[in-house]
């Protein structure tokens, strides 16, 4: 399995719109960076992601599934770029910012804390426990 974090203004799509459409999932489309298009590429069914918000919240407020891989997206007129689905698993006890993040020396290396305007980034398994532990889900 691996691990992601998909990022979202919640203005345009918030954790409360993602866990209402419950098993369903949503399609995580309107993706157009090559980067996060190859990140979402290398997504197998049942990997597992951070949901964070973006813009003024920048906290991790919740795990998604990746539930449908990945296809063309039909939002790009181009045809260049695609998505993938992904389904609510739970809230993040205690959403776990950018800040905290920043704070914790064990995740300095992070794409999040490297290159933060990649909209869907890989992590790392160690990173996964530590935000996992820091957001009290272990």
């Amino acid at each position: 399995m691996a691990y992601w974090l998909f990022k979202t203004e919640p203005s345009a799509w918030s954790w409360e719109q993602q866990k209402k459409k419950g098993t369903k999932g949503e399609a995580w489309s309107g993706v157009r960076n090559y980067q996060a298009a190859n990140n979402m590429k290398a997504m197998q069914k049942g990997d597992l992601g951070f949901f964070y918000h973006s813009v003024e919240e920048k906290r991790i407020v919740g795990i998604v599934e990746v539930s449908g891989l990945y296809r063309l997206d039909p939002t790009d007129e181009k045809g260049k770029f695609g998505l993938v689905e992904v389904k609510a698993v739970c809230d993040l006890p205690s959403p776990v910012t950018l800040a905290a993040i920043k704070a914790e020396a064990r995740l300095a290396e992070m794409v999040l804390v490297k290159n933060s305007r990649l909209s869907v980034q890989p992590v790392t398994p160690a990173e996964w426990q530590i935000i996992s532990t820091m957001g009290g889900l272990t």
